[in-house]
């Protein structure tokens, strides 16, 4: 190789390696624009507490909802206790239905009606099962199956052995039922 080519292969490699310093990291991040990384970190934020806001907004109707949830079943408690002095009543007023006493069975009616409309006021109502309703099984509590007595009430209900009430939306006690087969 000659003296001139040598030479100029090391400016060429030299100039290569000002090339290389002038795009180092450290200088190539203060080349950014200030505006624009001004806008950009401001978009950051924007979108950030756009999404904090609705964030805020979704706990903000969850608790809303829970809390009207809450007030509505409140009384879950109660009502499941006299849930069994209902049954009772029906009981009681089915066997008095049998005997001769009207004085009687006119005053457990009355009784009886005044404390299911008090019932009825705060929530709680009954879930209507009669017989040959189509069993389901998110509504019902099967209790045994029997044969049925005619093809017609296959998978229908044959007899409610005891009632199902929902106070607001909530079940708190499923009917209980005998189902054919």
């Amino acid at each position: 190789m000659s003296k001139k080519n040598k030479y100029e292969n090391e400016v060429v490699e030299e100039e290569l390696l000002t090339a290389e310093k002038e795009t180092t990291p450290d200088e190539t991040i203060a080349d950014i624009d200030p505006v624009e990384e001004l806008k950009s970190n401001l978009e950051k934020e924007k979108d950030r507490n756009l999404r904090l806001f609705a964030e805020f907004e979704n706990f903000k109707k969850r608790t809303s909802r829970e809390r009207i949830e809450l007030f509505s079943t409140a009384s879950e408690g109660v009502m499941v206790s006299l849930l069994p002095v209902l049954d009772d009543f029906d009981r009681a007023l089915s066997e008095i239905e049998k005997s001769d006493s009207a004085a009687h069975l006119e005053g457990i009616i009355l009784i009886n009606n005044k404390l299911r409309e008090n019932l009825k006021a705060k929530g709680l109502t009954i879930i209507e099962t009669n017989q040959g309703d189509v069993f389901n099984a998110d509504i019902h509590e099967a209790i045994t199956q029997i044969p049925a007595p005619n093809d017609d009430l296959k998978g229908k209900v044959i007899d409610v052995i005891e009632k199902g009430y929902v106070l607001g939306e909530k079940i708190i006690r499923f009917p209980k039922v005998v189902i054919g087969h």
